[in-house]
């Protein structure tokens, strides 16, 4: 019996180590994101340029906004008892989409008078953006980078990927959020 009871605790003794941490089975780098990094910073730098090229060329003064992009007024209206659109107000617009060479790729014929609900609806985050600048009536026109456009997959349709914009938009209404 006292055998049996030593045999137990030498088992129990020799069983009864802390588990060792797994090691990986193999060891990845982060290079595949600082490749992805270095191509994104070529990407905007080239971006920077041709967009800076523009705003020098143009006769127009464009705002840089607070967002990261730029525009002017082609309309604007100085009337200060009209407001800008808040949270849930319907904006009725149209717009065009024009690539940095001025070539459209969207007329307002293809786009037809818009509706969108501020901030409840799907739309690229530059003009979600730039239609909280403008009063009813007003004509902006908007210079977006990539990022604040479609980005790196485009529209999936006639816009490529990391392609900036050039939007021309004039807000028709802005209908007040009836539930504040």
């Amino acid at each position: 019996m006292n055998k049996l009871i030593t045999l137990v605790f030498v088992l129990l003794i020799f069983n009864c180590k802390t588990p060792e941490a797994r090691r990986p089975v193999s060891v990845k780098t982060g290079s595949f994101i600082d490749a992805s990094v270095e191509r994104n910073r070529k990407l905007n730098a080239k971006e920077q340029t041709s967009i800076e090229k523009l705003l020098q060329e143009g006769q127009k003064d464009y705002i840089a906004s607070e967002s990261g992009f730029w525009y002017y007024y082609n309309n604007k209206i100085e009337v200060d008892t009209l407001y800008t659109p808040n949270f849930g107000d319907i904006v009725n617009y149209d717009y065009n989409v024009k690539n940095l060479n001025g070539t459209v790729i969207y007329s307002k014929e293809d786009l037809k008078t818009q509706n969108y609900v501020i901030d409840k609806q799907e739309l690229f985050t530059g003009l979600r953006e730039g239609l909280k600048l403008m009063k009813t009536g007003e004509t902006v026109t908007f210079l977006f980078p990539s990022q604040k456009a479609y980005g790196y997959y485009g529209d999936e349709n006639k816009i490529t990927r990391n392609t900036p914009l050039i939007c021309e938009v004039t807000i028709n209404s802005i209908t007040p959020n009836q539930t504040n």
